[in-house]
Formats: structure tokens, sequence, C-alpha cells
């Protein structure tokens, strides 16, 4: 089985700590320099499992704040 890209991989790991509810709706996710360190990884690699997650409606972006845990009831619906 190939090994999942290490974005896919960030993604998974936020995606579970939301999950198991470590990081809960608002709760803000550490910043690109910090995740980039914590997971040895470049600033590209962090924004693309950001960014999946985005798309996702898992996190939401804002602008000159940061990336925040998404309502889960808010987003469930909203599709």
């Amino acid at each position: 089985m190939p090994v999942k890209p290490k974005w896919q991989q960030i993604a998974d790991h936020i995606r579970s700590q939301i999950e198991s509810g470590e990081l809960g709706p608002g709760d803000r996710l550490p910043s690109t320099a910090q995740l980039r360190d914590q997971y040895k990884v470049s600033t590209t690699v962090v924004r693309q499992a950001v960014l999946v997650l985005q798309t996702q409606g898992v996190v939401q972006g804002v602008h000159g704040l940061g990336v925040f845990v998404a309502d889960q009831d808010e987003t469930a619906g909203g599709s």
C-alpha cells in the first residue's frame, strides 16, 4: 500500500483531533509556522493540508486571525 502524501497525513491527523474532541468548534489551529515545525514539512505542505480541510468544511479560515474548527452542526446541512 502506498504511503499517503505528507499533506494528507497532516489533514488526517487534524481531522482525528477534531473527531476525538481534542479540538472543538471555534478552536484555533496552530499557525502555519507551528504546524510546519511540528510536522517537519514545508509551508506549502501545511497550506495544502489546511486547504483540503477548508474545502471539506472541517475548518474555516478567517483572514488575519487564523484557521478555526468549523461548527459541524452548521456545516453538515449547509451544502
